[in-house]
């Protein structure tokens, strides 16, 4: 699919984006209105669109922040049509809006994503070449919508330097995303959580909070969105294990680093390290 990036800066461009988040998340969803878009947008806010066929499809949008002093942006959204997925919209979007920051003098972009949902795990850690060092519980309370039924929304702080050279090299033009077993370390690292897949869907293991390696492994499930809908119960497993694996070794001092995702089954690891990579 053929498509454009652009900036939006007036009002007509806003109000495309609330129809654009209407359409992905919902008409229940918390839909930010599009006169906070366009204030923000006056005063150092990114709002960047992606169009098709002279329609919307893809938006991403930040906010000017702070964190311990340094100047930074702070993404809230990053949306894109079903049907326009699959084409490298999202990545070019957070490509673009990385320039963007780049030329306000940023050096690190934040949102938070559902560890969860193993392609957004993907495209962060793997293409993106952001790290975790924050795990949030119900970081948003009880909301609607498919992406968030019936489990706590749970959160990792994606933490983007994206002026730092492993994120160049995952954003250079020939760059392998992914894991690699670079050391016999990485290749032996034991699993803080790990699963089976039983029938069609992954099943977590009991979490293991007693490991003292330096890198530790936390598997997570394919089609967690889909897992919601249809087995309540298990998906609450996962998001359980999941706080226990990630969120206990975080607090310890491990930062997550790295993803691999098995495109097959759909599923993943992460990479969680004492030292940064």
């Amino acid at each position: 699919m053929p498509f454009t990036l652009h900036d939006l800066t007036d009002l007509a461009g806003c109000r495309g984006v609330v129809a654009l988040q209407e359409a992905v998340w919902g008409r229940d969803s918390e839909v930010v209105p599009a006169s906070l878009l366009s204030v923000s947008i006056k005063r150092g806010g990114i709002l960047i669109g992606a169009s098709a066929e002279q329609r919307l499809v893809g938006f991403v949008w930040s906010l000017p922040a702070w964190r311990d002093g340094l100047r930074t942006h702070w993404s809230h959204m990053l949306g894109v049509l079903p049907e326009a997925r699959g084409h490298g919209i999202a990545e070019q979007l957070k490509r673009a809006q990385r320039d963007r920051a780049l030329a306000q003098d940023v050096d690190l972009i934040e949102w938070t994503f559902d560890p969860l949902q193993a392609p957004n795990a993907h495209l962060n850690m793997s293409r993106l070449g952001v790290t975790a060092t924050t795990y949030m519980n119900d970081a948003y309370g009880g909301m609607t919508g498919p992406l968030h039924k019936g489990t706590p929304t749970d959160r990792l702080i994606a933490e983007w330097w994206i002026r730092r050279p492993h994120v160049e090299r995952r954003l250079a033009p020939r760059a392998t995303h992914g894991l690699v077993a670079r050391s016999h370390e990485l290749a032996s690292a034991p699993f803080a959580l790990s699963s089976t897949r039983v029938g069609e869907w992954d099943e977590p293991a009991a979490p293991r909070n007693d490991l003292d390696a330096s890198r530790v492994l936390v598997s997570v499930p394919a089609r967690f969105t889909e897992m919601q809908q249809v087995e309540g119960e298990l998906a609450l497993a996962w998001r359980l294990a999941a706080r226990a694996a990630l969120g206990g070794y975080l607090a310890r001092g491990y930062q997550v680093v790295d993803f691999l995702f098995n495109r097959e089954q759909a599923n993943g690891v992460y990479l969680l390290s004492r030292s940064s990579q």
